[in-house]
């Protein structure tokens, strides 16, 4: 049974250090399985084609900008001789499941806390698995977009490299970094209400300089080197290489980021935790 806090008092002080995070996880596991489903079930309540839509929302999106940059652009990845129409739209794939993944998380996260006030004035209830619940119904979509990505490497490819089984590896950093992102900004969305419309734009820029549409070391030197300190681009290429181009993701960038990411998941969860007391005044 999922452990929940007894304390009543919503202006008590709360734990930030990095077990108390890590045990907040543990401990509400399946409280956070069991909202993060039923968010996701909520979500197509009502609709004629129900999770169907989860599937053609990313397939219509993909034949989209595989039409305007592979057609219209005559966009190439280079990645072979003989690279067809299909093999940008998989390498593009690849990119937008990545960015779509941190896109709704971020997104979704500055108004957790306003669309979940009940939880805040009148149930005791551990506030900071909201964000996991949105990274949870996220990752539901990110995985059947996967799904679609697998099996036209199948079809149109002929196989999948054995690397990919070292994509939720790759992932890891990304996790981390985002839950640290929808803490500190489900907190800040209380406070300043515009916060929702900011990290929209960021992300919508973020589609275009995170190497989703093209590859990282086809820019010039000098931007190459500030593309690198975008961490999404380079789990963006990492992911490539693990899903489709069969090479080893590297060990010393993977580390950096995931120190970073675990970092920046820490900060974010305690500025959550200090600045929840004042949730229930604000609302």
């Amino acid at each position: 049974m999922t452990n929940i806090p007894t304390a009543i008092n919503p202006h008590a002080a709360h734990p930030t250090s990095f077990a108390a995070m890590v045990k907040s996880f543990w401990l509400n596991r399946s409280l956070i399985f069991t909202l993060a489903k039923r968010d996701v079930a909520g979500r197509y309540r009502g609709s004629i084609m129900g999770l169907a839509w989860s599937f053609f929302n990313p397939l219509l999106m993909l034949v989209i900008y595989t039409f305007v940059f592979s057609v219209v652009f005559k966009a190439r990845w280079g990645i072979s001789m003989q690279e067809g129409k299909m093999d940008f739209a998989i390498m593009l794939f690849v990119g937008m499941i990545i960015h779509g993944l941190f896109a709704e998380c971020v997104n979704r996260a500055p108004g957790l806390i306003l669309s979940n006030v009940s939880y805040v004035k009148k149930v005791v209830f551990p506030l900071d698995i909201l964000s996991w619940v949105a990274f949870g119904s996220a990752l539901f979509h990110a995985a059947i977009s996967l799904v679609v990505l697998f099996v036209a490497q199948l079809i149109f490819m002929g196989h999948i490299p054995f690397t990919a089984l070292l994509f939720p590896v790759v992932m890891l950093p990304l996790i981390v970094t985002t839950i640290g992102f929808a803490w500190f900004l489900s907190s800040l969305g209380v406070f300043i209400r515009d916060i929702g419309q900011i990290t929209g734009i960021i992300t919508t820029v973020l589609l275009f300089i995170s190497g989703v549409f093209f590859p990282i070391n086809s820019l010039p030197e000098p931007y190459r080197l500030w593309l690198a300190l975008n961490p999404l681009a380079m789990i963006i290429e990492e992911g490539r290489n693990v899903l489709i181009l069969g090479k080893l993701p590297d060990p010393t960038n993977w580390c950096i980021m995931m120190v970073v990411g675990l970092f920046i998941a820490w900060a974010g969860f305690a500025w959550f935790q200090r600045t929840r007391k004042g949730f229930a005044d604000v609302i």
